[in-house]
């Protein structure tokens, strides 16, 4: 009997903690769907995994664009009969700005991106993940969306200011939460990468691409009796 191969598919792919992602589940002999809204980009991308033996094919996707996400189920519906794992991880950093000169466009930016992007495919792949016998949605969000590390001075996240990129991801942490009590059939978690070296961070951060994926893919690849509705990093859960 042929193996039913586990399908998924990810945003945000053609680099970083996306690029990432797809080949560390392509590399377990899943099919896996590199999603970017750069075509030239996402595409080179998937064509340097494909000759490294991944099953990875590229399919245009802008989150901020009804027109692109409709696309892009139309285009993986054509090829496959479900999805089994959708990883949200396409994001935008904002500004280095003190809070109090952040005015509500400079947030909106964000949002449409971190927030409503992020509804705009989950709401459009349902279908596709109601097809699963084993549906999980990861939500990339970020340790500095935690109120209660935020509030706490020995924590490094208390200095980090940044009210457009922290609440985007907190209410990021909201919806993944929301969706968990009313999809009870599926695994929807959120997944904190810490703090990689990526373009976001102009490769400031402490951790590699490859550590900053581990909590993605364990959350990509929970069994059918672990958590649904929580917020984990590397080493475990992360307080709200």
């Amino acid at each position: 009997m042929t193996e039913v191969k586990t399908v998924a598919l990810v945003t945000g792919a053609n680099k970083g903690l996306g690029r990432e992602t797809v080949r560390r589940l392509a590399g377990k002999g899943w099919q896996v769907f590199l999603a970017a809204r750069d075509r030239e980009r996402g595409g080179r991308a998937a064509e340097a995994l494909a000759e490294e033996g991944a099953e990875v094919e590229f399919v245009e996707l802008d989150v901020t664009s009804d027109e692109s996400v409709a696309a892009a189920v139309k285009a993986v519906s054509e090829r496959v009969d479900r999805l089994d794992v959708l990883v949200n991880n396409a994001g935008v950093g904002g500004p280095m700005m003190s809070p109090a000169d952040m005015d509500a466009d400079a947030l909106r930016v964000l949002y449409e991106v971190n927030v409503f992007g992020q509804v705009r495919v989950t709401h459009a792949f349902l279908p596709l993940l109601r097809r699963s016998e084993r549906p999980r949605i990861v939500m990339v969000s970020s340790s500095l969306a935690s109120l209660a590390r935020g509030a706490d001075p020995a924590r490094p996240e208390h200095g980090f200011l940044s009210l457009d990129y922290a609440s985007s991801k907190a209410a990021l942490n909201m919806i993944v939460s929301q969706y968990a009590r009313a999809l009870p059939e599926f695994k929807v978690n959120a997944a904190d990468p810490g703090n990689p070296a990526t373009d976001m961070n102009h490769h400031t951060g402490v951790h590699t691409v490859a550590e900053g994926a581990d909590a993605i893919i364990r959350l990509a690849t929970v069994d059918p009796g672990g958590p649904t509705g929580g917020f984990f990093g590397s080493d475990g859960p992360i307080p709200w």
